[in-house]
């Protein structure tokens, strides 16, 4: 009898832990008391959840309801699992998002310092699910005059500081009181089928990879009133090894971009098979409601960008579809660093671009004196721009606003509607076509301070006085296979130093 009573022990206990087994990878907040009636705080009991999971790994479980919050601290092996009809509400009290100490030097580590989720050198860490993250971003205060202070206190919805294996898939993003999400000096990154939307206070970013490696960006589909898809390097961290893929983006500023803090550098960037169009927000608080720039690539507080390749994008409606920008503003990184010199851009690649109702400025590719941007191509690119340029635009001089925040309108309406290239070598355009929809009296494109340029099969709209390429101080130009106007005059006209200038094998006629 007592042998049996004994076995029978045995097998509960077994059953037991075979059951806490079973169930161990599973955490319900509602098993810690959260109440997700979105008026109560369930902070303590998602924290215990998240806590309690992170001592055997597994998934922290949402269900339906709105479970409102303060800021949550993810740990190493954590998922965050969002059912389809949770919402974790943020919280609209600055006071419930306490400071946190990234342990990294950056820009902006003096103001930036908050957020809804938090995570801090953690391990094997996923957000998922179809449900929504909603940062009440509009009840934060950002009209403060001076900086930084107009910064301070508006948390980030996602902040991740020098994580590892992170993945965030499926959920919905929305209203944060600064930037969506900052993924900063973080390695093995994916980011899959998330939406985002981003128009409720200033500097509201849809996605922001500083100083990251190894990432992978697909199937997202955003709105925000900043910029899109950003990649920056507020330290010495390099954005490296970075592939973006099959997005859909609105920004009412730059929808992909490059910067604009650079100290680190970026290397080894693929963006391809995205869609840019207009956002559904009409109102902007930054920007143009059809949005500034689709693509800026900006290089000015020093380091290198290199290895860069933008393939298969159509937009719609941006003032400006490709601004390249090699500036100095050389700003320190922090207070004590020394100032970065001159950075260096180089090897750009841009291919089968597809742009319609683009603005008036035209595009730019454009270094300073000192600064050279080095082997850029442009090829399959076809832009349909405004038109309605003057003669008098194309013999304007354009100011070097080297020390200037780069963007993309930063110049004004250019001497070229199409192209305007400047302290550029190693130049190379194949199978472009510029149009616009009114006539435009400036040239297709204008070069100055230009070495190496190879142009092949441009087909470019000309009025009835324009020239198709007005050059300078050009060391260096080979033409060919291309439509060009009958008189000389305007086939290529030289307004300045030029030597090596060869046009063969082109094909003349009236327009």
């Amino acid at each position: 009898m007592i042998k049996l009573l004994r076995i029978h022990t045995l097998l509960i206990a077994f059953l037991s832990l075979l059951g806490t087994n079973m169930y161990a990878h599973h955490w319900d907040i509602r098993q810690f008391g959260a109440v997700g009636d979105g008026t109560t705080d369930d902070t303590k009991a998602i924290q215990l959840a998240i806590d309690s999971c992170a001592m055997r790994g597994g998934k922290v479980f949402f269900p339906t309801g709105v479970f409102r919050s303060a800021t949550l601290v993810l740990k190493s092996d954590v998922t965050l699992h969002f059912s389809a009809k949770s919402v974790l509400l943020g919280s609209d009290r600055a006071s419930d998002y306490p400071y946190q100490d990234p342990g990294v030097t950056f820009y902006g580590g003096d103001w930036a310092k908050q957020a809804l989720i938090y995570a801090n050198g953690v391990t094997n860490v996923s957000i998922e699910g179809s449900g929504t993250l909603d940062g009440q971003g509009a009840q934060f205060i950002s009209n403060t005059l001076k900086k930084p202070d107009r910064y301070r206190d508006r948390p980030y919805l996602l902040w991740f500081v020098q994580c590892k294996d992170i993945r965030v898939s499926g959920v919905t993003l929305r209203n944060s009181a600064f930037w969506m999400q900052h993924y900063l000096g973080c390695e093995r990154l994916v980011i899959d089928g998330i939406t985002v939307w981003n128009h409720s206070n200033k500097n509201n970013d849809m996605l922001d990879l500083d100083g990251c490696r190894d990432v992978l960006v697909r199937n997202l589909v955003g709105d925000a009133d900043d910029d899109g898809i950003t990649i920056k390097s507020t330290s010495p961290f390099v954005s490296e090894n970075i592939v973006i893929d099959q997005c859909i983006i609105s920004s009412h500023c730059n929808a992909i971009k490059l910067g604009t803090e650079s100290t680190g550098g970026f290397r080894n960037i693929r963006i391809s098979n995205c869609i840019i169009r207009p956002s559904a927000q009409r109102t902007v608080i930054y920007g143009k409601p059809d949005g500034s720039s689709g693509i800026s690539l900006e290089m000015v507080d020093g380091g290198v960008m290199e290895n860069i390749q933008v393939q298969g994008i159509i937009m719609e409606g941006t003032e400006v579809p490709i601004f390249v920008r090699l500036g100095n503003r050389a700003r320190k990184y922090y207070d004590g660093a020394d100032s970065p010199s001159i950075g260096i851009a180089r090897n750009i690649h841009l291919s089968d671009i597809t742009a319609t109702r683009a603005g008036q400025t035209g595009c730019s590719i454009v270094g300073v004196p000192g600064g050279v941007i080095e082997n850029v191509t442009l090829n399959r690119v076809d832009i349909s721009f405004a038109g309605g340029g003057s003669d008098t635009l194309r013999h304007r001089e354009i100011e070097e606003l080297a020390e200037h925040y780069p963007e993309a309108t930063m110049f004004g309406l250019l001497p070229a509607y199409g192209l305007f290239a400047r302290h550029v070598d190693g130049l190379s355009l194949h199978q472009v076509r510029f149009s616009s929809l009114t006539a435009d009296n400036r040239a297709a494109i204008v070069l100055k301070d230009a070495r190496r340029v190879h142009i092949s099969q441009l087909d470019a709209a000309l009025s009835k006085t324009a020239p198709m390429i007005q050059a300078a101080a050009v060391d260096g130009l080979f033409m060919t296979n291309s439509w060009l106007p009958k008189d000389k005059k305007r086939q290529i006209q030289l307004t300045g130093s030029a030597k090596k200038i060869q046009s063969v094998g082109n094909f003349i006629g009236d327009e």
